[in-house]
């Protein structure tokens, strides 16, 4: 069936105003690990700098791991209860994913070869800057989190990103690589109760036109 572009952006419109932050959750909701991967895809799709995809999911999908991660997460009872927990990790070395990228694109025609030498070259020259490659990692990843959460609400998942927790035991006890960097992590479930509207600052008082 044809979708007119003004339905397309009301239903799009609509994912995106009803989504809200969800902290109970169904403790005996299951998701499949195929409609997770589902999701974590459509999070990969996200715009990234140079399209490096600086991101990576660490994915708590039983209640056992969910369970290790609670203590880290300051006993957010949310993490137990949910369906799955995606913790977010930003990628400090994504410059590795230049030939990974890129090569398929030289490959398929998509790209000249003089254009990935002179990207190579960008890229490289960023990232020895030590804080552009953390930057980047958040930045990026950040984006990714977004999207999965908007690809949650769309598939009928509430979900809720955290930002507390001890990123430094979260490494230590799932032995996470030092290329990435915990971000975030987000609850994916169904909500007991119809989560309350959040107020918001007027966009008038946050927009300026130059």
């Amino acid at each position: 069936m044809n979708m007119s572009v003004s339905t397309l952006e009301k239903n799009v419109l609509t994912v995106m105003q009803e989504r809200r932050s969800t902290k109970q959750y169904d403790r005996n909701a299951e998701i499949s690990r195929e409609e997770l991967m589902e999701l974590l895809e459509v999070a990969g799709q996200s715009p990234s700098a140079w399209n490096l995809q600086h991101w990576n999911f660490l994915a708590f999908h039983n209640k056992e791991s969910q369970e290790k991660l609670l203590p880290i997460a300051y006993n957010q009872q949310q993490v137990g209860d949910a369906s799955a927990v995606i913790a977010v990790l930003g990628d400090l070395r994504a410059n590795e994913n230049v030939d990974p990228v890129f090569d398929s694109a030289v490959k398929e025609g998509q790209m000249p070869e003089e254009i990935k030498k002179a990207y190579t070259g960008q890229i490289q020259g960023a990232y020895a800057n030590e804080q552009f490659g953390r930057d980047a990692a958040f930045t990026n990843a950040s984006l990714a989190a977004m999207q999965l959460m908007l690809a949650a609400q769309a598939k009928g998942w509430d979900t809720c990103a955290i930002g507390g927790f001890n990123p430094a035991q979260l490494v230590e006890e799932f032995d996470i690589s030092d290329r990435y960097i915990p971000v975030m992590l987000i609850t994916v479930g169904k909500g007991t109760e119809k989560p309350r509207k959040s107020s918001r600052l007027d966009i008038n008082q946050l927009v300026t036109f130059v």
